[in-house]
Order: C-alpha cells, then structure tokens, then sequence
C-alpha cells in the first residue's frame, strides 16, 4: 500500500518532520554562490552526505523563502521520502 505524499510551507512542520528522522538541513555542495546557500536538501545518515554540505535551519528557510519553494513529504513514520517544489 503506497502512502500519499503531503505538502506544506511550514517550517516548523518541515522541521519537526526532518528532526524526526534524523535529518538536517543541507545545500549541495558547489552550487552556492559565495556564503549563499545552493539547492536545498534534507541529509540523512547513509544518504548523500559527501555531496552535502550542513547549513542552519535559519539558512535553509531564507532560502526556502526565497525560491518560493513547498516541501513534499510522506509522513509515514519511516519515511525518509521528500522533494522542494514550487510554490505554484
């Protein structure tokens, strides 16, 4: 059975939600210009991490905010599952 994806623009259920999982806010290495952060993702243990680069929460919503971005996520309790998408 396939669980439905949610979406929000609340960071502190976004937060919640990473925290939960262990996860913490990310920007892909070399993407970036200068001190801003590039494009967003949440880091997990055994993910990605040698492609990401751990930013602040604070960072991570600026530029959340910025991009007009939305979190998809599936809120299973497993569930490491979620996309930044547009707004729109």
């Amino acid at each position: 059975m396939s669980a439905s994806a949610k979406t929000t623009t609340d960071h502190s259920t976004i937060k919640k939600w990473a925290e939960a999982r262990d996860g913490k806010p990310a920007t892909v290495k070399g993407t970036g210009h200068g001190d801003e952060a590039g494009l967003l993702r949440i880091n997990f243990p055994g993910g990605a991490e040698d492609s990401l680069e751990d930013i602040s929460w604070d960072e991570f919503f600026q530029k959340f905010e910025e991009k007009k971005l939305a979190f998809l996520y599936q809120d299973e309790k497993d569930s490491t599952f979620n996309k930044l998408v547009n707004r729109d």
